[in-house]
């Protein structure tokens, strides 16, 4: 049993005769934490296998709101025991069961009395059936010929595994009633077994049957270079027609031995037939390896001379421009066509163009610094005639730039990944579209799309070929496009499911730590019609990742797919094993996912075919089931994905696409499969790398299957292997990483100790911390833990080079000293760490593929000054303009990169011969700083200031709770017109782009039960480039209005400084508030006046905001009343049963009256399920008698995101809202029970008012 290890004595179950309900296998500690807090009493318990001990068991007690939890280990016996402290000698047990029984007796050295087993929900069997969309209603058997990377072995299916669904068997059926006639027959004397010969000649027939088959195939074969052989066959054949019984197996062993005997004849007589062909053969040409790929022709762009209003008078010239690339000489020619058709041209070589600088406010302009004489240099901005002209031009100026640099390493490469679900169908003769991107959505221009990417990714499911063919078949279209021989360096396969990863010829040696796996999750997660395949390596200093997965199909069935997502998550063993207590999405610098994730549209079929025709996708990507979980932090988290531009590519009429085909009769009924974006590509990158998508789109003239082929191209930032030449340094000159401090709050009801695991390749081996030296709580869900700079090691890192240091990450895993589990992970940039004073750090901390708290603290990497040199990289050749207000000509502004998914300080980096200090005066200069950064704010924000991505785990989802609005919060009468603060922009290669006003009714989307949502709004990493919603009043349902957010610090963490928009009305109410310690640890989010703002979306299409829920979810305002408390001098002490004010940062348009809990409370009957915005005041507890519409009411409560839906249904005055029923609500789209309550009971109050006044 997996993760049920450890072996009993004596070849005893350590599970017992039958695993008993207390046990829950493959549970996570969170997950068990849940289940604890739901039972509420205390003495329950539950057993779980340990995540941290293969073979051990965690058993997880619940007393006074606390979860304990106790190691049970096995000893080399096999007998069980619970971990005890030193000098305790353990009590041992065979089985689990044993254990328990002694611990539900009193007094036996828990916390607590084992009292209330928590049993597992056990789910049918039935509704685990998955079965494919496609044609058949069995899952699809796995291809005949063996593949050529997963071994053979238990994992390989039989026949009668899939004959019983993996329930029971041939033998099972022996062993349990014939076995019994045939023990009784021997004690009679009988030599023989009829009823086991039975069962064999049963098993065996497929395998008679295929052995045939294989024999008549290799018949013909034969007949061609072994005529003796072919008659053997022909002769066999024939016998084995009328045989059974004992003959039968026999006879199938005879055939077996034949079979080999003929595959080693044949081979070794082929062999000489074709070296004596080969001998009267003229000779052959070289092979494709030795040529060179494709020349690339001079490439031609037509310009115009972007310059000043003030300047044209001056110039009196054309500016009409033609910058023509050479990329095989090395050369830029700039032309300008002058009077009486002259043309006057400058011609740069490679190391004369200093910087290509984009304009982020404009997508087709460009900026491109050439070096002249005496190291003066000079900018000039083009305005190509689109942005993807103006990315072809840099992409071919990029591969000129590496083509003739010294470099004899890459500082980047492109890599093509492509997926395509071939419906069980060959691939047709040319796939040529699919590799070179032409189709749909992003493409690449026509200029590069011919130039060869350095790795190809191709991702396949229901592929019927063979592993060998389908590579062979991908070799041969890449040779015919790019006249190169790619190498293939893995091919993993999983049934139908397959993975090939091939690399330019060039590249080959670079490669080394190829890693493949597979994870089951089709039905009873052992047949493999579903799961996932998976390919690691390293390209030099760089991990790479690929996951390519087939997800169950279904439209409800969207937990299935999000269990099948956990499962590979966890399960898949990739990467380095050192790095065990990480997932997979932390164990590679670039982390790619890929395949037919099978995620759904939720809309009707009318309206979603209505919108493709439009070509109006935004409605529908708000629908898409994959945006909608992200949102909840339920899937993929902190991935990016790219822009989807391009319709959906499933499910398509076979042979065309111009057809949709969304209905199926099936024998249970007509299936209804709506149009979806079912094929998509992801990525996960640790931050501060460089990553930028060119392209993602889909094909368009590939038709054998119902799913189109999806493809992106990647431009990745690379490190060499580094070599030091300086040698090892001596003790002086020695490079060290020192911790100050680190502050971190775990999601857990656990109040163990904790310590901090650091892992780096940059270290020799891992380091630990000691003991957490500070813990409080104020909240029984979370933990608040500190290490002072006593308790953290100082870190040595291998080389000492900034040039090596700057591209290197720490991974950081908070483990119990109890169980030694993780209760989360992180990772960390150096790069922006190093210098002579310390950085502070903050980021959030996630396990499992669930976000679980965060940390911060500070830091710095010092660097001895003689190993100080660095180089620019090819990736920042290229940087981002976002100070739009152009200055004089000549001056370009160097703009930094942000990494993705990252969250850290806002201190600006600079050049690394500058190292950046913080200001450690605080309060003194808090004026001069408070000055300075309203200055500096730009409408565009600034990339280089550092975003938060997780702010107070008080926005943590607990179950059966309701979410509040948190416009609420910043919503004030004193000031209803808050100005609105704009998103950051985006950082070099992604996109961010508002979506347009809805169009068409609303759709309610409904909640999976006992499954909690969360708003994405209170996260803006860096990775998704102000992708958080920011504007718009609270609400934000589907095609509804969009919420706001307040982003809080940590518990106890000083409060933020303000965003421009929040300084600008505290300058305007006069006030002065210093400016904390800690720049930038979270952002205030003002609402902007309009109630339906425009939301601003980043890679992974995060959509929405906290308000915008429809299922139970955890009371913002009730966790945050204990965790968003800022400890200041002079804070009046609070009596222990008081409850404590909320504190939320002073900007001048808030009420300070407001406390918590509420000082006139609503009526008893609904103050329970009421969102707690709802509480606030006496004023504002329900209806007011004055509001005008439907829309203010649903603002008042925080319910807004039902106005679409009640507006859709004729439910547009307040008058006619009195007879208002339930049925009526459910079917506007209201399915949340407690919001129905909420509603019908402020209409109800609002009567009763009505009824007073007259």
């Amino acid at each position: 049993m997996a993760g049920g290890g450890g072996g009993g004595g004596g070849g005893v179950s350590p599970l017992g005769p039958a695993p008993p309900m207390w046990y829950h296998r493959d549970l996570s500690r969170a997950a068990a934490e849940e289940l604890l807090a739901r039972a509420g009493r205390d003495g329950s318990f539950l057993v779980r296998d340990s995540e941290s001990v293969n073979g051990a068991y965690a058993l997880c007690v619940l007393f006074q709101k606390h979860v304990h939890t106790y190691r049970i280990l096995p000893d080399e016996e096999g007998f069980l025991a619970v971990q005890t402290s030193q000098g305790v000698q353990p009590k041992r047990f065979k089985t689990l069961p044993e254990l328990v029984s002694l611990y539900l007796q009193p007094n036996q050295g828990l916390v607590t009395t084992l009292l209330y087993a928590v049993d597992r929900e056990e789910t049918a069997v039935t509704d685990d059936r998955d079965y494919s969309d496609g044609e058949d209603e069995k899952p699809p058997l796995p291809p005949r010929s063996a593949s050529t990377s997963t071994p053979p072995g238990p994992e390989t299916p039989t026949e009668s595994t899939l004959a019983a669904n993996g329930l029971s068997t041939i033998s099972h059926e022996y062993l349990k009633g014939s076995y019994a006639l045939d023990l009784e027959a021997v004690k009679q004397g009988a030599s023989s077994l009829p009823h086991l010969n039975k069962t064999l000649v049963a098993s065996c027939k497929r395998l008679n049957g295929e052995v045939d088959k294989v024999l008549s195939g290799l018949e013909i074969l034969s007949k061609v270079f072994d005529q003796q052989s072919a008659f053997m066959v022909t002769k066999m054949i024939q016998q084995s027609v009328n045989q059974g019984g004992d003959q039968e197996l026999e006879n199938l062993v005879t055939k077996l031995a034949i079979l080999r005997d003929l595959l080693s004849s044949i081979e070794k007589k082929a062999l000489k037939a074709l070296q004596d062909m080969s001998l009267s053969s003229p000779c052959s040409p070289p092979p494709f390896s030795m040529r060179h790929s494709k020349a690339i022709p001079v490439q031609a762009f037509e310009v115009k001379l972007d310059v000043y209003l003030a300047e044209l008078t001056k110039i009196g010239k054309s500016q009409k421009y033609t910058l023509s690339v050479d990329v095989e000489g090395g050369r830029l020619v700039v032309m300008k066509k002058v009077k009486d058709n002259q043309e006057d041209w400058t011609t740069f070589t490679h190391d004369k163009i200093r910087q290509l600088i984009k304009s982020q406010r404009v997508q087709n302009k460009l900026g491109i610094v050439f070096e002249k004489e005496k190291d003066k240099s000079q900018r000039k901005d083009f305005i190509f005639a689109s942005a993807k002209k103006r990315e072809a031009f840099c992409q071919l100026l990029q591969l000129m730039k590496n083509k003739h640099s010294n470099q004899d390493e890459p500082d980047m490469i492109s890599i093509f990944i492509g997926t395509w679900n071939m419906g069980s169908v060959p691939s047709p003769k040319s796939v040529a579209s699919w590799v070179l991107c032409r189709g749909l959505g992003k493409t690449l221009d026509e200029m590069t799309v011919t130039i060869p990417h350095d790795l190809y990714v191709f991702g396949s499911q229901e592929n019927s070929v063979c592993d060998r063919e389908w590579v062979e078949s991908l070799r041969a279209v890449l040779k015919e496009q790019t006249e190169l021989d790619y190498k293939p360096i893995a091919v993993q396969t999983l049934w139908s499911i397959k993975l090939a990863v091939l690399v330019k010829p060039e590249h080959e040696n670079r490669i080394s730590h190829v890693g493949m796996s597979s994870v089951k999750t089709g039905i009873a997660n052992t047949l493999g019609n579903k799961g996932a395949v998976g390919v690691s390596f390293m390209f030099n200093g760089t991990s790479f990742g690929f996951v390519n997965c087939h997800l169950t199909s279904g439209n409800e069935k969207i937990a299935r797919r999000n269990q099948n997502y956990l499962d590979i998550l966890r399960l898949l063993s990739l990467g380095d094993k050192q790095l065990s207590s990480f997932d997979i999405s932390l164990r590679f610098t670039h982390l790619f996912w890929l395949g037919d994730l099978n995620y759904r549209l939720d809309m009707d079929i009318q309206e979603i075919l209505n919108y493709i025709n439009r070509k109006e996708f935004e409605p529908l990507l708000k629908v898409d089931q994959l945006n909608l979980e992200r949102e909840k932090n339920k899937v993929f988290l902190r991935f990016a994905e790219e822009e989807i531009s391009f319709p959906p590519t499933y499910r398509y009429e076979r042979g065309s696409r111009d057809t949709y085909v969304w209905q199926k009769q099936k024998a249970t009924g007509m299936r209804t499969n709506v149009p979806s974006w079912c094929d998509r590509i992801l990525w996960k990158s640790y931050p501060e790398t460089h990553i930028v998508c060119n392209s993602y789109g889909c094909t368009d003239d590939i038709v054998t299957s119902d799913h189109s082929p999806v493809f992106g191209t990647f431009e990745v930032g690379v490190t060499s292997q580094f070599v030091s030449k300086k040698g090892l340094p001596k003790s002086s000159e020695q490079a060290y990483i020192e911790f100050e401090s680190i502050e971190a709050i775990v999601k857990t009801a656990s109040r163990t100790k904790f310590f901090i695991e650091f892992y780096s390749t940059c270290l020799e081996e891992f380091k630990k911390s000691y003991e957490n030296d500070s813990q409080s709580s104020d909240n029984v869900n979370f933990l608040r833990v500190g290490w002072s700079n006593k308790q953290l090691t100082t870190l040595k890192p291998l080389l000492s080079e900034i040039e090596y240091l700057q591209d290197q990450h720490l991974l950081l895993t908070v483990k119990s000293v109890d169980g030694y589990e993780s209760y989360g992970e992180c990772v960390l940039a150096l790069k922006s760490m190093i210098g002579s004073t310390a950085q502070q750090f903050h980021t959030y901390l996630s396990h499992r593929g669930e976000e679980t708290g965060n940390i911060r603290g500070s830091m710095r990497v010092r660097v001895p000054a003689e190993r100080m040199g660095t180089r620019e990289r090819l990736y920042e050749w290229i940087s981002v303009d976002q100070d739009e207000t152009s200055g004089p000509k000549g001056k370009s502004t160097m703009v930094s990169r942000v990494g993705h998914e990252y969250v850290k300080q806002s201190v600006v980096r600079k050049q690394l011969g500058e190292l950046g200090k913080v200001n450690e005066e605080g309060e003194k200069n808090c004026k001069e700083e408070n000055a300075a950064r309203s200055k500096q704010d730009t409408p565009d924000g600034d990339s280089s200031i550092g975003k938060n991505s997780f702010n107070n785990p008080a926005y943590y989802i607990l179950e059966g709770v309701p979410h509040p609005s948190a416009a609420e919060l910043l919503s004030s009468p004193t000031s209803p017109t808050a100005p609105p603060v704009k998103a950051p922009p985006p950082s070099a290669g992604t996109r961010t782009k508002p979506p347009p006003a809805a169009s068409g009714p609303a759709h309610s989307r409904r909640t999976v039960a006992g499954h909690p949502s969360r708003g994405v709004s209170e996260e803006s990493s860096s990775e998704d480039d102000g992708g958080a919603a920011l504007a718009g009043a609270q609400g934000g349902g589907i095609g509804g209005t969009v919420g706001s957010t307040l982003n809080r610090p940590p518990p106890d963490f000083p409060p933020p400084p303000l965003p421009k928009g929040a300084l600008e009305t505290a300058a305007e109410a006069q006030l002065s508030k210093p400016r904390s310690l800690y720049p930038d640890l979270a952002e205030v989010r003002i609402p902007p006046a309009g109630p339906a703002g425009p939301l601003v979306m980043g890679d992974g299409f995060r959509r929405g905001a906290a308000g915008a829920l429809d299922d139970q979810s955890c009371s913002v305002l009730q966790m945050a009343k204990t965790l968003s408390e800022s400890e200041f001098p002079g804070q009046p002490p609070r009596a222990p049963s008081a409850p404590p004010p909320v504190r939320v940062p002073t900007i001048g348009i808030l009420d300070a009256c407001r406390t918590f809990p509420p000082r006139n409370p609503i009526p008893e009957s609904i103050a329970e399920d009421m969102p707690e915005e709802a509480l606030w005041g006496s004023s504002s507890s329900s209806l007011s008698v004055g509001e005008s519409s439907v829309g203010e009411w649903l603002q008042r409560l925080g319910l807004e995101r039902y106005e679409p839906g009640l507006l859709h249904n004729g439910w547009d005055d307040l008058e006619f809202l009195s007879d208002i029923t339930e049925e009526d609500l459910e079917e506007a789209g209201v399915l949340d029970p407690a919001h129905k309550q909420i509603l019908l009971e402020s209409l109800r109050q609002q009567q009763q008012q009505q009824q007073q006044q007259k």
